[in-house]
């Protein structure tokens, strides 16, 4: 039976391969420099690279009070007992239904030993049994469940740091957006005020006799409009404002963010070689273990090909006396063997193992295509904080010509040589311009959150649960 033991039937795990190049194809924003392996890992807490003491408030409650992270944690705690379940069927199972019965035989019934009729009586029968019944693993079916519910919960361990990770992310990325809008607030705010000083100009104008009520009320349609646009800013600040609250599992009513309109460009981020996706993304850690669990499947299915061998056992104390129960007469018992095995079964394990083996396969490209969004996230987001650098740039140059251009305007238009239009017309594409860099500058910090969760978020395979730790409830 030892001997018997080490035989196990079906295909040893071997993580197949992964779409992979040697380096990004997005060079890398300009200052920024390519990590080497060694310390190309993002450590510790992601969002310290932003150094906001507000931000760093916030994302420390998401692992402690968010609702969906809790619900992922709860499942990963089932996961983890799976496993000690399925660790149980290595050991043999011993049980025992202690029971008094009384009986009374018909008076009509003929006792075969003497011929005559039985006598009438109330019979009672004391049992203490103990029951052992093991299944033997010989072809490694159990040992192999063992490693696809580890596998399992190896995976879900991963799903719920991949989970932990994009509740953070997207409390990072409604953070940013809402100090973005702060700033947009700060804009239109300043524009308001211009265009109540432009609105006064035109008035006094109108009262001179140097301008006309066209004028007058081009002003104030352009006032009103921004002071409209200033106003709707609020429904998208409440919302990301709701939005965080809920995020760090609170009442939208429990949280206050205040406004700031400062903000730095995005800090570098370390980025290593796409390889190195494999060991730091939760996701496709994830993959990866239910790739193995469905590898382990296969052989369950293969093992069921063949005998069964199971050995059971009884034992304890019987009588028909209370006072004897205890007694060393009164023990009884038997132990044997058996051995089981399907003749014919219409192919259902055949195409049990077949069926096995199309799942393997699908976990195989459900795992290449987690590892290609992956390299497609970690690229898109390279080249948003590239090309949005280079924008920003190119918004700056254009803001200050607008200004001049605006200025120019503004000095014609009081000498009576241009047309009020033409300073509508300016203040417009000012205020379109230092809108947009307002904007670039918060798609460039929300690109530079993607690109940290595109990379990991300083996670790394290493942490996931081990068999053992598993087993021991860790």
């Amino acid at each position: 039976m030892l001997l018997l033991s080490g035989c196990m039937v079906g295909p040893n795990y071997k993580r197949p391969s992964a779409p992979m190049s040697p380096n990004f194809k997005e060079p890398l924003p300009e200052g920024w420099k390519e990590a080497q392996p060694n310390d190309g890992a993002i450590r510790g807490k992601w969002w310290e690279l932003y150094n906001d003491p507000a931000l760093n408030a916030l994302e420390e409650q998401v692992s402690i009070s968010n609702q969906s992270f809790l619900a992922a944690e709860a499942q990963f705690r089932a996961a983890r007992e799976a496993v000690r379940i399925a660790r149980a069927a290595l050991f043999p199972t011993l049980s025992t239904g202690p029971s008094i019965s009384s009986s009374k035989p018909s008076g009509n019934l003929i006792n075969n030993q003497t011929g005559r009729a039985s006598v009438p009586g109330v019979r009672t029968n004391y049992t203490l049994p103990l029951d052992l019944s093991y299944q033997t693993d010989i072809w490694g079916s159990v040992r192999r469940n063992i490693r696809a519910t580890a596998d399992n919960a190896q995976a879900s361990a991963a799903q719920l740091e991949n989970a932990r990770l994009t509740f953070q992310v997207e409390l990072a990325q409604d953070y940013f957006q809402l100090h973005g809008t702060d700033r947009d607030e700060e804009l239109l705010g300043t524009t308001v005020k211009s265009y109540e000083e432009f609105l006064q100009l035109t008035l006094n104008r109108l009262s001179a006799g140097v301008a006309s009520g066209g004028d007058v009320a081009l002003a104030q349609a352009q006032l009103e409009n921004a002071r409209a646009q200033l106003i709707d800013l609020g429904i998208v600040r409440a919302q990301l404002e709701h939005g965080i609250a809920i995020l760090i599992g609170k009442p939208p009513a429990a949280i206050t963010i205040s406004r700031s309109t400062t903000q730095s460009p995005p800090p570098p981020v370390p980025v290593s070689v796409p390889s190195a996706l494999l060991e730091r993304r939760p996701d496709i850690a994830a993959a990866e273990r239910q790739m193995a669990a469905a590898n382990e499947q296969i052989g369950i299915a293969k093992a069921a090909f063949f005998p069964t061998l199971s050995i059971s056992a009884s034992a304890g104390l019987e009588s028909s006396s209370i006072t004897n129960w205890f007694t060393w007469p009164s023990r009884f018992w038997s132990v044997g063997p058996q051995m089981a095995e399907t003749l014919f079964d219409a192919g259902r394990r055949r195409a049990q193992v077949r069926q096995t083996q199309a799942l393997y396969d699908a976990t195989v490209a459900d795992y290449r295509q987690v590892v290609l969004n992956g390299l497609q996230q970690v690229e898109d987001n390279l080249a948003a904080l590239r090309i949005l650098a280079e924008e920003a740039q190119a918004v700056g140059k254009a803001v200050k010509a607008a200004e001049e251009s605006l200025q120019i305007s503004t000095y014609q238009y009081k000498a009576g040589t241009t047309s009020y239009l033409q300073v509508i017309t300016t203040q417009a594409i000012a205020l379109q311009n230092e809108k947009t860099g307002v904007d670039i500058l918060t798609r460039r910090m929300v690109a530079s959150v993607l690109l940290i969760e595109a990379l990991g978020g300083g996670w790394d395979a290493s942490k996931l649960p081990t068999v053992s730790g598993l087993i021991a409830g860790k």
